[in-house]
């Protein structure tokens, strides 16, 4: 059985098709064009693509979204996308690809595939936050995602950051109309712009060359990432946490986070890993085209 999924991120839209193994047989992607029915073209156009390369034509479509559907409107809410809130993107999707379409929230997507074959293959609760151009997360448990009564099961990225100090409050203005999310504080743009640089690679080529300001912004990013890591595991207790999104290929995020979240847990002992995912910016997409099951 071939599957294709769709991961439509905020940078960029991912279409592939994978084989009953999890292995890819086609992977194609285009820029977010930053409109609504260029997003339905660029999707169709993607599809075909994916089509075309593993010769094998999709049946359905699993996709992965920032934000979620609403179960009582149907329509989509909490999408950094913004120009997806308020439409039946599923709906006018499936009429655009005439075929059926699933969607589900990218971090759920990653975590998904983690939790099937990845860093978290095995664990009975799974929360995957991604920390890329903005900053969600994703549940699995016993290999199936929790979304909730409201469809907003892992929405982790805009609770407030814990424990604020007296500079960190009230926080930054977020797109969603609150201050202080999480987002306006460890999404990648977040940690570039309080290190005063254009993105999160230039500070941590800064931090390799021992410029003390962009090391002074990791060890804040580090503190503020562990303090809300920390609150997580307070409510879920998850028997592992994995990393997705551009700011998980920062090597100390894997070194200091476990001490980092230690002292705020609690519990008088921390033992819940922290690891990159297995299939780096691949989970999206290949949790995406496991939404729908075997022989749907």
């Amino acid at each position: 059985m071939i599957r294709f999924g769709v991961d439509f991120g905020g940078t960029k839209i991912e279409a592939a098709a994978l084989d009953a193994g999890g292995h890819f047989l086609a992977r194609v992607r285009k820029p977010n064009p930053g409109s609504y029915d260029e997003a339905l073209d660029t999707v169709a156009a993607l599809l075909l693509d994916a089509e075309t390369m593993s010769g094998t034509k999709a049946a359905r479509l699993g996709m992965g979204i920032p934000g979620s559907i609403s179960p009582h409107t149907g329509l989509i809410r909490n999408a950094n996308s913004t120009y997806l809130n308020g439409r039946p993107f599923e709906e006018d999707l499936a009429r655009r690809l005439a075929r059926p379409v699933k969607l589900a929230n990218d971090a759920n997507c990653l975590a998904l595939s983690e939790a099937l074959d990845g860093a978290g293959a095995g664990a009975g609760v799974v929360f995957a936050p991604i920390l890329g151009t903005g900053c969600g997360g994703g549940l699995v448990v016993d290999g199936r995602i929790i979304d909730g009564r409201n469809g907003i099961g892992g929405e982790w990225g805009h609770t407030p950051l814990p424990w604020p100090r007296a500079e960190e409050s009230p926080g930054p203005a977020c797109w969603c109309g609150r201050r202080g999310c999480l987002e306006t504080w460890i999404a990648g743009p977040a940690f570039a712009r309080d290190a005063g640089h254009p993105d999160g690679q230039s500070v941590m080529t800064a931090v390799a060359a021992g410029d003390p300001a962009a090391i002074s912004a990791l060890d804040r990013y580090i503190d503020r990432l562990g303090r809300a890591l920390a609150v997580l595991c307070d409510i879920l207790d998850p028997d592992v946490i994995v990393l997705g999104g551009g700011m998980s290929n920062v090597e100390a995020l894997y070194d200091r986070l476990p001490a980092a979240m230690a002292p705020h847990v609690f519990s008088d002992s921390f033992e819940t890993p922290v690891r990159r995912a297995v299939h780096g910016d691949s989970s999206g997409v290949r949790g995406a085209a496991w939404l729908w099951p075997a022989g749907a």
